[in-house]
């Protein structure tokens, strides 16, 4: 008996930023929620630039155009947080 299996990227609908967390809604049903702290920049970032953000591609990646942060989804659901969240932003 085979099996199949679907690689189908994981795609972001929406995004929410709180002063702790950055929780990510997937199109799957699915949410992530992990630590601001993980990304400077967002965590540093005044409540109205991290809401100012833009899905990328289809919904494969995050970009927060006025703190100039990038996000893949595939980044979030393996658990990797920022290079800069290891060391401080100058």
């Amino acid at each position: 008996m085979s099996s199949f299996m679907f690689n189908i990227a994981p795609k972001a609908m929406s995004v929410v930023c709180s002063d702790d967390e950055l929780r990510v809604s997937l199109a799957d049903g699915r949410t992530l929620t992990v630590p601001l702290a993980w990304f400077p920049r967002l965590a540093h970032a005044s409540s109205g630039e991290r809401a100012d953000y833009e899905l990328m591609g289809d919904g494969e990646g995050i970009h927060w155009p006025l703190v100039d942060e990038d996000i893949s989804v595939a980044g979030l659901l393996a658990g990797q947080p920022s290079v800069e969240a290891k060391s401080p932003i100058v």
